[in-house]
């Protein structure tokens, strides 16, 4: 009799471990892997501003999973798959298309306004959230449904920076920004704010700040015209040598620095601040004291390592990732992109404040984050924040 029960019991055992091994397949079916989408550059000149968003986005979500994520009584994790598009829109749109197609995303996260107008054509029809990295209000003024600015626009910036630059220097702007759609948009608002100052533009010569490391006959040409101003901008490397060149040209006036790139981040290249003396642009997200900021800064530094500092394309697009998971929970799915929409401005709103850094208030009617641009001087070789009301005083 025991060796019959023996035997029965080492028979079942093939049943029993068959069970236990269905048992945990069907644990892990019930877990839901939602893909996050980014199309962006990640080669070329323009690869560290790509790898900026990427940086916060993954380190959103890594936050997201440890801390564990329910959506309708499942439980999710999130994953991102990131595409270089080399800053090209028609890439982008190419990208876009198989990051919905292939992985099902519910959103797409793009840095770049060639590649958010490209989208734009078609992301309500296929039914996904352009999670827009750019600062120019075009973006949201077109009325597309499922988009949202990520960064607030940089019309605010162009009427005080111009009166700065003009008091302390003079009103004869040399422009020397990039050749991307981004970079004309914001010339084409820049140019009649200086003039209408009583300014003049001595030239303007446009460049591709994303194929050139080589910039000393586009800024010479600029400074043959005796420029007070220098008014340059594009990813923070490439922006920073067309300084560092201009300096080395004999350049003494100021820069006019577009949002796109960061003063601390500039400094690395052109060997730190002192060729930067007399600029204006935004405040890098380190010297920002706000308290989401400060923790988001800690935290960016503990997860990447002490010598990195974050930008505010690491900042925004984490305090987003944040959002856009918690407005999945709210809206009770993860492939319903108009209600996911839906929910974001109560999700980013409600973001507690470790997770929120920006100090994000919401999102307005056409699809614009609500928060407050800090910008900030380099005077005495140090940088200097200061209000947008104090400079236009």
């Amino acid at each position: 009799m025991k060796i019959t029960s023996s035997r029965h019991r080492f028979a079942a055992l093939p049943i029993a471990v068959a069970l236990l091994g269905a048992f945990a397949a069907g644990a892990a079916l019930s877990q839901e892997s939602v893909k996050i989408g980014f199309t962006g550059p990640l080669s070329g000149g323009a690869a560290l501003y790509g790898k900026n968003v990427t940086s916060g986005i993954e380190m959103a979500i890594k936050e997201i999973n440890a801390a564990g994520l329910q959506v309708a009584g499942k439980k999710v994790t999130l994953e991102l798959v990131a595409l270089d598009d080399k800053y090209s829109p028609a890439e982008a749109a190419i990208n876009a298309r198989r990051l919905v197609q292939q992985y099902q995303t519910t959103a797409v996260f793009v840095p770049h306004s060639g590649g958010i107008y490209a989208m734009q054509a078609f992301n309500e029809q296929e039914k996904f959230i352009v999670m827009a990295y750019s600062s120019t209000s075009k973006i949201t003024e077109v009325g597309n449904k499922l988009t949202v600015r990520i960064p607030p626009t940089f019309n605010s910036y162009i009427e005080p920076f111009t009166r700065y630059e003009m008091k302390k220097f003079g009103k004869k702007v040399g422009m020397l920004p990039g050749d991307h759609e981004y970079a004309k948009d914001w010339s084409r608002q820049f140019a009649p704010v200086w003039e209408k100052n009583g300014g003049t533009i001595a030239s303007n010569n446009p460049m591709s700040y994303n194929r050139s490391a080589d910039f000393y006959s586009g800024v010479s040409k600029v400074l043959a015209d005796k420029p007070d101003v220098m008014f340059i901008g594009g990813p923070s490397e490439p922006t920073a040598l067309v300084a560092k060149q201009a300096r080395e040209l004999g350049f003494k006036g100021g820069f006019i620095i577009m949002d796109q790139a960061k003063l601390d981040e500039m400094a690395k290249v052109t060997g730190g601040l002192a060729p930067l003396e007399g600029s204006i642009g935004v405040l890098p997200v380190t010297y920002d004291d706000r308290v989401g900021s400060k923790a988001f800064s800690a935290a960016y530094r503990k997860m990447y390592g002490a010598d990195r500092d974050p930008t505010s394309e690491a900042s925004y697009n984490y305090a987003l990732t944040h959002a856009l998971a918690a407005a999945m929970k709210l809206a009770g799915t993860t492939s319903d992109a108009t209600a996911i929409r839906a929910k974001l401005s109560e999700a980013l709103s409600k973001l507690p404040t470790e997770h929120n850094a920006g100090d994000f208030r919401g999102i307005d009617a056409v699809g614009g984050t609500l928060t407050d641009p800090l910008v900030a001087t380099v005077e005495g070789g140090k940088i200097k924040p200061v209000s947008l009301t104090e400079l236009m005083k």
